[in-house]
């Protein structure tokens, strides 16, 4: 960074939440950083907003005990940056980019501006190449493809950090010769749960093949929000200077927008739906929208943000948003959760807007798509006579419909409930056959004859009538 100015700027107006108003600051732009001094206490920050001759500064430590009359702002002329090179790889960082891990931060090749640079539209391919996760109801219902965002919304209280720590350890690419690498930023967790991701980690080896940026909830607000950016500049170094398939699994996105919504209060902006700024579509769309393929480079970012629903909310204003951005949704459901399966996914409100661009002959298998149609089919007509029973009683159903209950049962304990374990794309395969051999051969009207046949082992194709 360059030298900070000879002659620092005093006129600091007031003090709200993280901010800072200054006025008559000389050349001011947005996003550059400052340093803040207050008699020997020096703080850094960044510049929000700028109205006229008055400027907007995030600190990133926050305001406590800071006097408007003590404090002297100095401009760095640069913003903010993060070190980058191979020395990320295995690394744990705060939210600023700064190491935790003790280690040293002399490792960088560069350094990087956390804003990264927006992808070319015209430059954009197109994504259509499998990720493998490890979880039957991703890699066979909801398929994730290079190059997506497909987040994930829980309830509070529902096994996300599990599925994140699972999704994690257990996704890759296969078939492919090009490096796989995965960024995990974490939002406002406390230490507890920092602890629970790093021993998780170390213990599936996930820690020596990925880069992880953690931010407490001790931490302050403004580094909350400059979180999910570092990681995504790191993720954008890889895949697109280094050639890396790079997943990005960001947890919990709703303790960035309480992070938003806090610093537009302070800013006194005439808040939105349930309070949040009226540019949170936007602001999360600039995160979102760093995902993707560059057509004729190698490398990718595959984006999977989890958001907690608040009251179970799927139209809450985080989760509604972000369900316009993404290509897609996976939920948990509590329901599922308390008859003992995990990881608890309600495929049926679940959706995957580009599987079919990563599925089929020559990609996953050829039967993919009709596969999952029946599981849907066959889950959903289940449900339906969940409800039905409810009415009529196990006497009212016919010999069909109660194997449709068999189905459900075995569909949730077996293909649903796979428990931490990892499973392969033939695993989750031979799983949901397992589940369809319980229905009549006559309800897999998805399925191609052949199929049916080479898995249920007939010799003959004709119905039974």
């Amino acid at each position: 960074m360059t030298a900070l100015y000879r002659e620092g700027f005093r006129r600091v107006e007031g003090i709200s939440g993280p901010l800072l108003f200054v006025r008559g600051i000389a050349g001011p732009a947005c996003g550059e950083l400052v340093a803040v001094e207050s008699g020997s206490e020096r703080r850094t920050g960044r510049i929000l907003q700028i109205d006229g001759d008055l400027s907007v500064i995030q600190v990133f430590e926050g305001t406590m005990g800071l006097a408007p009359g003590s404090v002297t702002v100095w401009l760095e002329r640069d913003v903010l940056r993060i070190p980058a090179g191979d020395g990320l790889i295995g690394r744990v960082f705060d939210g600023r980019g700064n190491p935790l891990d003790g280690l040293s931060a002399g490792f960088a090749d560069e350094f990087l501006a956390v804003g990264g640079s927006p992808i070319n539209p015209v430059r954009r391919s197109s994504p259509d190449i499998f990720v493998e996760t490890g979880v039957s109801a991703l890699d066979l219902m909801n398929t994730l493809v290079r190059g997506q965002k497909l987040p994930v919304f829980s309830g509070a209280g529902l096994p996300a950090n599990e599925l994140a720590v699972q999704i994690v350890s257990g996704a890759r690419i296969p078939g492919s010769e090009e490096p796989f690498l995965v960024v995990f930023a974490a939002l406002g967790i406390t230490r507890r749960e920092a602890q629970f991701f790093m021993d998780s980690f170390r213990k599936s080896g996930a820690l020596r093949n990925g880069v992880f940026f953690l931010n407490l909830a001790g931490d302050s607000t403004v580094e909350r929000l400059l979180t999910p950016r570092v990681a995504l500049a790191a993720a954008e170094y890889f895949a697109f200077s280094r050639g890396y398939n790079v997943l990005v699994v960001m947890t919990d996105m709703l303790a960035y927008c309480d992070a938003l919504r806090e610093v537009a209060a302070a800013r006194e902006e005439v808040p939105g739906r349930r309070g949040y700024p009226g540019y949170m579509y936007s602001d999360l769309a600039e995160l979102y929208e760093r995902a993707g393929c560059i057509a004729g480079a190698p490398g990718s970012v595959t984006q999977i943000p989890i958001i907690t629903m608040p009251d179970d909310d799927m139209t809450h204003p985080v989760v509604d948003l972000s369900g316009y951005i993404t290509e897609g949704q996976i939920v948990l459901d509590r329901r599922i959760q308390e008859r003992g399966v995990y990881p608890p996914v309600d495929v049926l409100p679940c959706l995957s807007r580009l599987m079919n661009k990563g599925i089929g002959r020559g990609k996953t298998f050829p039967e993919h798509r009709a596969l999952a149609d029946q599981l849907y089919a066959s889950y959903a007509r289940a449900r339906e006579v969940e409800r039905m029973r409810l009415i009529v009683g196990d006497d009212g159903l016919t010999a069909v419909e109660k194997q449709y209950l068999g189905f459900a049962a075995a569909f949730e304990k077996t293909f649903l409930g796979q428990g931490g374990a990892r499973r392969t794309l033939a695993e989750s395969e031979r799983s949901a056959w397992k589940c369809l051999e319980t229905l009549p051969r006559s309800e897999l009207f998805k399925l191609p004859e052949s199929y049916v046949a080479e898995n249920l082992g007939y010799s003959a194709l004709p119905r039974e009538p």
